[in-house]
């Protein structure tokens, strides 16, 4: 499909601006803008707001009106001002870090920027964009007390590290006359979880006799018996053995769980790489949400677990989106 004349021109101007601007390729953070990393142009406003001013003075001194004319000065001078004070709204900023939590691919990645002002300056009003690259709705940031963040939502399509396009923080404080801006590209890379299957067969049954149970208040099986403590339900409390050893005795029941699931990639032959990959990452969420001990063993490396949680999960999930693209 051939790309619409705004879209080919937006490609141009962001070409223009990667040869021009600073930085030209990924860096380490943390990143502090400094002048000659921060650009100031004139805004659609300010373009007119000159031309006005301009036509303003030609007519004063036309017509010899001193009072025009010191209007006129006044308000160049407040103009010129407008940029100074547009470019100080970016000096000393420094973007400390960025980071952001997994997710699958196709949602889009919550990125949060982290900024920090010199000598603690409240900065209002800053604009966080992507450039224009990832169409992503710009975001807000405040520094109140020298520090804040911003959220910046990006689209995701592939599994695997996400590499972060150049990122714009922008202003037009405080007369709207001019936006200055600066770039900061991070080189840290964030991690994309793989998309997992939407419609499939149920998670696999657990092998072997290794039967999880875990102590539940309303469990099937009676596990043992307890001394009674406050706050447990009348209920529970078993009277007979209570009354044979002269104390309060609580039951404490079990709930059975069912064995280990073991999500093994041979398992999964005939299915193409992504396919194995999005049905393994799709049985590891429902395990998650069933409560259910699992492992993962994929080819060439070592088996995960059995575990459950989220650091299991993560773990589990890491592998998948790692694993090379078929």
């Amino acid at each position: 499909m051939e790309a619409s004349p705004a879209a080919r021109l937006r490609a141009r101007i962001h070409a223009f601006a990667m040869v021009w601007t600073r930085p030209r390729e990924p860096e380490a953070l943390p990143v502090v803008f400094h002048r000659r990393r921060i650009y100031v142009l004139p805004t659609g406003f300010g373009l007119f707001y000159g031309a006005l001013l301009l036509t303003m003075l030609v007519g004063a001194l036309n017509y010899n009106n001193n009072p025009a004319l010191l209007l006129g000065l006044l308000l160049g001078g407040a103009g010129l001002a407008s940029l100074i004070a547009a470019q100080m709204q970016l000096s000393g900023l420094g973007v400390i870090a960025v980071d952001a939590e997994p997710v699958a691919a196709g949602a889009p990645l919550a990125v949060r920027v982290h900024a920090r002002a010199a000598a603690g300056r409240a900065r209002r009003g800053l604009r966080l964009d992507d450039d224009g690259r990832l169409d992503a709705d710009p975001s807000v940031l405040n520094l109140v007390a020298g520090a804040g963040e911003a959220q910046l939502l990006l689209a995701t399509q592939r599994r695997g590290w996400f590499d972060l396009p150049r990122l714009r923080l922008s202003t037009t404080r405080p007369l709207g006359l001019a936006r200055a801006w600066a770039y900061v590209w991070p080189e840290t890379p964030l991690l994309v979880y793989p998309a997992p299957e939407a419609h499939g067969p149920p998670l696999p049954t657990g092998h072997g006799d290794r039967v999880q149970a875990r102590l539940h208040p309303r469990g099937d099986d009676v596990h043992h018996l307890r001394a009674y403590r406050p706050g447990d339900a009348r209920r529970a409390i078993a009277w007979k053995p209570s009354a044979r050893r002269d104390t309060l005795l609580v039951r404490e029941y079990e709930q059975p769980l069912g064995a280990e699931v073991v999500l093994d990639w041979r398992t999964l032959t005939g299915l193409a790489v992504e396919a194995r990959i999005a049905r393994l990452a799709r049985w590891v969420d429902e395990a998650e949400r069933d409560g259910r001990r699992y492992q993962l063993r994929l080819p060439g490396q070592a088996t995960l677990g059995p575990g459950c949680g989220p650091q299991h999960r993560h773990a589990c999930l890491r592998a998948l989106a790692l694993m090379p693209h078929g």
